[in-house]
Parts: C-alpha cells; sequence; structure tokens
C-alpha cells in the first residue's frame, strides 16, 4: 500500500494566503513562504499554492514567490493559478516548482493538458477539478467555482487522465471550508475510475475526516488548508493519530 500524504494548500491573493468557505469570504492567512518554510520543517508531505487571482494578473510576481520558495522549503511543491500555455508552465517550472496545476484552462482547451504533459512529462502535471453536487450529480465548475461546465465530474477525471494528467486534485465546493469532513463516496469513485494519484480536498475539520478518507477510499492524498493555517490541527499531531490507526504515511 502506498504511504499517504498530508498536504497544506496555501490560496495566494495579492501575495498574501488567504482562506475561505466555499470559495467566498476570504481571510487573511499570512505570508506564504514563512508558511511554507513553517510547514517544511513540521511534517507536510508536500505543499500546493494556487494563486486565486493570476488569472486575472502578471504572472511575474507569482514567478518570483516560486524562486524564493525552492530556496526555502526541501519538500516538493505545485502551482496553479492562471496557467493557460506551455510557457506559463515553464516559467514557474524553471523557477522552482516540482509540478504545476491547471484548471478551468484544462476544461477550456484540454489539449493544454498533452502539451504540458508531453514537454515536461506527466509527473509535473496536477490538473484540479472543482466538483459541486447539483440534485443527484456531481458536475465540474471553472472560474473559480462560478461557472458549470455541465461536464459530470467522474467523466472529466476519466479524459483528463487520458490527456496526460499525472495528478488529480479533487475539490468538492459543497465541503469546501465546511470542516464537517471530505466528500468521499465521489471521491472514492473517482479515485476508482483512474490508476493515477487522486488528492482529496474540501472539507477537513480534524483528524477523524483524514481517518475517514484514508480508510474508506483509494485516494492518495489528503489536502486542507484553514485547519493547519490557523493550527486546528497540527501536522505532526494528525501523523501520530494516523500511525495509530495503522494508515500508512510518510
Amino acid at each position: 500500500m502506498l504511504k499517504k500524504r498530508i498536504i497544506p494548500c496555501l490560496d495566494i491573493k495579492d501575495g498574501r494566503v488567504v482562506k475561505g468557505v466555499q470559495f467566498l469570504e476570504l481571510k487573511d492567512a499570512g505570508n506564504p513562504v514563512e508558511l511554507a518554510s513553517f510547514y517544511s520543517k513540521n511534517g507536510a508531505d508536500e505543499l500546493v499554492f494556487l494563486d486565486i487571482s493570476a488569472t486575472l494578473e502578471k504572472r511575474k510576481t507569482l514567478a518570483e514567490m516560486v524562486t524564493q520558495l525552492s530556496k526555502e522549503i526541501n519538500i516538493p511543491f505545485t502551482v496553479g493559478g492562471g496557467i493557460q500555455s506551455v510557457d506559463d508552465a515553464r516559467l514557474l517550472l524553471q523557477s522552482g516548482a516540482d509540478k504545476v496545476s491547471i484548471n478551468s484552462a484544462a476544461v477550456l482547451n484540454p489539449e493544454l493538458i498533452t502539451q504540458i504533459s508531453d514537454a515536461f512529462g506527466s509527473q509535473s502535471l496536477v490538473v484540479a477539478i472543482d466538483i459541486k453536487k447539483v440534485e443527484n450529480d456531481w458536475f465540474v465548475f471553472i472560474k473559480g467555482g462560478t461557472e458549470s461546465t455541465g461536464i459530470l465530474a467522474i467523466d472529466w477525471a476519466k479524459k483528463v487522465e487520458k490527456l496526460g494528467a499525472g495528478e488529480l486534485l479533487i475539490t468538492s465546493m459543497n465541503n469546501d471550508g465546511s470542516k464537517n469532513g471530505f466528500a468521499l463516496e465521489i471521491t472514492n469513485e473517482i479515485s476508482k475510475a483512474v490508476s493515477i494519484p487522486v488528492i482529496a480536498s474540501g472539507g477537513a475539520g480534524n483528524s477523524q475526516h483524514f481517518i475517514d478518507l484514508f480508510t474508506k477510499t483509494e485516494v492518495s492524498a489528503g489536502l486542507a488548508a484553514s485547519i493547519f493555517h490557523f493550527n486546528e490541527v497540527p501536522i505532526s499531531e494528525l501523523k501520530n493519530i494516523l500511525k495509530t490507526q495503522n494508515i500508512p504515511i510518510r
């Protein structure tokens, strides 16, 4: 059994880490480089940085931050936000990111998945998928969760794997910021439908939610933000609890 990963997510806006509920009501959570350095020293397996305002703004600032991060931390990190081309991906990877993440751009231009995968290898590409339950089905949403695509989550997950994604980051918008637990059923369905690693995001509120995630689904990693940023669940403590449940972790 592959070891499970614990991944803090840092949403970046205007150079600061922010956290909201269901993608709204953003609160300041600190300096990204300082937080990243703290996580790197305190047990995080990887980090994900999503520049939630990058689509509308220049990417140069983000690249500078990535360079700074790569000097400060010694764990793999993924950067996403506003990547529209192979050149955008190249800039971030050359600045020091281990992987790049695309979301809306992948839906609007599926060829981009294959182009980035061919250029840098599938291991360097995470496709992020924001999903929302509408009536009885889970659909893919884009543009920061504001627009439904009408595409079923499971169909899109299978398609992006075929196109060359190396990993999926699935965020349940219904659960995001709720601290009521991950969307276990759909997350498990997706992780069983693909053969690439799946990171689950949205809803972590306590250690039990990670125990449920790793014992009731086949996901590779659990991602969370506010419970780590505001030290509600320290990562080292979480990992010790998971070990007592015989969950293999790094």
